[in-house]
């Protein structure tokens, strides 16, 4: 049995192929605009109308995540109202990145909010 063949031994059907079998599978994208610090007596400060400054300036591109993995870079847009991210760079080491992330996650002990 190979790797495209469904579990029942029947073969799938010739116009799902390849990676066309993965096209309806759920991804969880997340934007990330930027991140901070903050005490747990500040977060209870919080009120309507609160200012939280992050770690990136206005017009910095943001980072895009698939899966909790940095996969490109963009800036925000706005279209008919909504906002939306135009990919300006695809990072090219996946494999580094995500290793660089969870090593990061790991050292501050998950203390920090985002």
């Amino acid at each position: 049995m190979t790797g495209t063949t469904p579990a029942n031994g029947a073969d799938p059907p010739a116009d799902l192929s390849g990676l066309e079998l993965l096209g309806d599978v759920d991804l969880h994208v997340k934007v990330e605009l930027g991140r901070t610090r903050m005490l747990v007596e500040d977060v209870l400060r919080l009120s309507e109308g609160a200012v939280v400054e992050l770690d990136k300036l206005a017009g910095d591109p943001v980072d895009v995540y698939v899966n909790n993995r940095l996969v490109a870079r963009g800036e925000v847009l706005v279209l008919n109202d909504n906002f939306c991210i135009r990919i300006s760079e695809i990072v090219a080491n996946l494999d580094k990145q995500a290793e660089a992330v969870a090593q990061g996650a790991g050292a501050d002990g998950g203390n920090e909010l985002v």
